[in-house]
């Protein structure tokens, strides 16, 4: 199937029949994952266990952690 992206606002967008993505079980506003995969472009339907930012902090209760936290080797620019 060939297709066209298209200017949507200050994107671009490709637009799918609502066929194709019926026989994906995708619907509208439904969440999907975006990957390169071997110079390919992969779109899958978002596996309902991810979590959200909203839900990591659900039960944050607003208290300043007073430890430093080893996030290992650094493997950037941020050592100054």
């Amino acid at each position: 199937m060939i297709s066209k992206i298209r200017k949507w606002g200050n994107s671009q967008g490709l637009i799918r029949s609502k066929k194709l993505l019926s026989d994906l079980g995708l619907s509208i506003n439904d969440r999907v994952n975006v990957e390169i995969i071997e110079n390919r472009l992969v779109i899958s339907k978002a596996l309902d266990n991810e979590i959200s930012l909203k839900d990591v902090f659900a039960e944050y209760n607003g208290r300043h952690m007073d430890r430093e936290i080893d996030w290992g080797i650094a493997k950037g620019r941020e050592i100054s």
